[in-house]
């Protein structure tokens, strides 16, 4: 009696606690800024004779026109924006994460993607995840983060083809970090934790607490709240008087940029990220970090119709998008009439088809014989074309069968027919950010820059490690497994599209899994149904998570496709009636991606940027 008596005195003390800090959440508001969030707002579509962006956040779109506006290209402008997303979007676009890149070069009429994901640390190794008892890569943890990408992509992008300085492109990001800026709605809703989720935050990840909510977990972060980044100013003041003092003792302008990238990857920083990891037994090395090397390398290509697809390589999932165009071709898309039950359902199939067998083919190819030539195919595409059927695929369809190529055995993914998603704190793979520039030259670039606050940060830095090593899988016989010094195949990525010979359009987009779906849709949407560039973005999507999620291989929800509402309200009945199992979002949620979209044609510019986000278009 006596026991349950203290108990019962304990349990009325946390919930008085707990009582008391929620009464706290609404008596002591953070200061607010004023703030016209362009998110959920109708936009007319961009019109530009000389040069436009496309960007996360409209500070990052300001901060690239402004480049522009004095006289910088396509690269300089885009470096300007990926580094004031890390400051206005650093909890979807962390400076160290990872950048994939896809570039016009309109000089030499030449597409290059630059490889931007890190590499697995030589530590990490299977068994060495297995012997402490995980079956999966972690989130929360140390052992989640892979070597950085984003400072030896920007630093190169400069070099090679940049004019200005690192000092003068991040000297706006500086600013901003230092001054502030009002917390916009995506940000908001990723950062939507509940009272015991911030506490449990504050446990788990002190240092991202005290970025983020300012080691005041029991207040919650709200729309327009005055948000800085001190510590992540500091940092980025520290990388440009690397440069600036390289060329003060005579180094010419690569040098100077090159002394920014060895002050991150072998200087104070690498310093504070290989301590960082011995105290908390992780992996990362200063070899690690001194001996990193990423590159260009050819795009993948792929074909629909009069159009030519180019994106980055197998360590992303970017070969999704032009799979699936071919394997839609030849089918008359326009006569099933546009977001037509018909027309939802042969996307969906041909989304599984495409899904099935990047689970299965695509990872780092470098580490392995991944079928590309193959999965790029038209006779492969048509192939699978046929596998297409009358009624819903109940679960991930099977893979091609690809002579050679042995298939990971699907059956072993274990599935659910629930239709409540996986509850992650800080929305994991909802996120990531983008910019999409074309110059006066027209030059394009698109880089979609991309990590989470969910492993330890690096103290007094303000940088976001991420957890991109969830991407792998630690099955040795999956294309996609963990070995050291290998890149897991990340979900984001980026695009150029050739019409006829010619440069036609940029994009890009946020959204984990979505990425390619909702690149699909949109190109179908100029394509096939001939919409203005802005139009084909706002239009209503799908979503398929018939598959393993990339973060997670027991996050899959088998057989079960997901609507905007009014789409759903349109074709569910017809689509029950094919067996399958619907889910509905509001309209314009960001669950369907964020596309950016710049596109040049017959000497015109146009730009679309997506209402699902917060992000915007501007051009001259």
């Amino acid at each position: 009696m006596l026991k349950k008596i203290v108990f019962g005195i304990l349990g009325l003390l946390v919930f008085g606690l707990i009582g008391l800090f929620a009464l706290v959440n609404f008596s002591s508001p953070r200061p607010q800024l004023a703030f016209d969030d362009p998110y959920h707002t109708e936009r007319a579509v961009l019109q530009a004779k000389e040069y436009a962006v496309a960007a996360g956040t409209p500070w990052a779109t300001d901060a690239a026109i402004a480049v522009l506006e004095n006289g910088g290209n396509a690269v300089d402008a885009a470096v300007a924006g990926v580094l004031m997303l890390n400051v206005t979007f650093g909890e979807a676009a962390g400076f160290p994460g990872v950048a994939p890149v896809m570039m016009y070069d309109a000089q030499t009429q030449e597409v290059k993607s630059y490889v931007g994901a890190g590499t697995a640390p030589k530590k990490a190794t299977i068994e060495l995840f297995k012997e402490r008892g995980h079956n999966k890569v972690p989130d929360f943890n140390i052992l989640s983060q892979l070597i950085p990408a984003s400072p030896d992509v920007l630093i190169r992008l400069l070099q090679e083809h940049g004019t200005k300085s690192f000092s003068e492109l991040i000297e706006p990001a500086i600013k901003r970090a230092r001054e502030g800026f009002p917390i916009h709605h995506t940000m908001a809703k990723n950062l939507n934790l509940s009272l015991v989720e911030r506490l449990g935050y504050s446990f788990l990840l002190p240092t991202a607490a005290e970025v983020y909510f300012d080691n005041k977990w029991w207040l919650p972060l709200q729309k327009k709240d005055h948000f800085k980044r001190p510590k992540l100013a500091n940092t980025f003041e520290e990388l440009a008087k690397a440069e600036q003092q390289a060329l003060a003792n005579g180094a010419n302008r690569k040098a100077a940029l090159a002394a920014v990238r060895d002050y991150f990857y072998k200087g104070p920083i690498a310093e504070k990220i290989t301590k960082l990891h011995q105290e908390k037994d992780g992996l990362i090395t200063a070899e690690d970090l001194a001996n990193y090397q990423s590159g260009w390398e050819e795009p993948l290509i792929g074909h629909f119709e009069e159009y030519t697809i180019y994106t980055n390589g197998t360590w992303s999932q970017g070969i999704v998008l032009p799979m699936a165009l071919q394997l839609l071709e030849g089918v008359d898309l326009k006569a099933m009439g546009h977001n037509s039950a018909d027309y939802v359902h042969t996307l969906a199939q041909a989304i599984d088809l495409t899904m099935a067998d990047r689970q299965v083919y695509v990872g780092d190819a470098t580490f392995g014989n991944v079928p590309i030539n193959t999965l790029l195919n038209k006779n492969f595409a048509s192939e699978r074309r046929a596998k297409i059927e009358e009624t819903a695929f109940q679960k991930m369809p099977a893979p091609g069968n690809l002579e050679g190529s042995p298939a990971m055995e699907i059956e072993e993914v274990k599935t659910t027919r629930s239709s409540k998603e996986p509850k992650n704190m800080l929305k994991a793979g909802d996120d990531t950010s983008q910019i999409v520039v074309v110059d006066k030259d027209g030059n394009a670039v698109a880089i979609t820059p991309s990590d989470f606050p969910m492993s330890p940060m690096v103290p007094n830095t303000g940088l976001t490690m991420g957890i991109r090593m969830t991407q792998f899988s630690l099955n040795p016989n999956h294309a996609n497994h963990l070995a050291p010094g290998k890149r897991p195949r990340i979900t984001p990525h980026a695009a150029i599209v050739f019409k006829n010979g010619e440069f036609f359009m940029a994009f890009n987009t946020p959204g984990g899994d979505m990425q390619a779906q909702a690149l699909l849709q949109v190109f179908l949407n100029i394509a096939v149904f001939k919409m203005d560039i802005q139009m084909a973005i706002n239009a209503l999507r799908l979503r398929s998570v018939n598959f393993p999620s990339s973060f997670d291989p027991e996050d899959y929800q088998a057989g079960i496709l997901t609507l905007e509402q009014s789409l759903y309200d349109k074709v569910s009945e017809e689509l029950k009636e094919r067996d399958y199992q619907l889910k509905a979002y509001p309209d314009w949620d960001n669950k369907f991606s964020a596309v950016g979209a710049i596109i040049k044609s017959e000497g015109k510019i146009s730009a679309g940027i997506d209402p699902r986000e917060s992000g915007t278009a501007r051009g001259k």
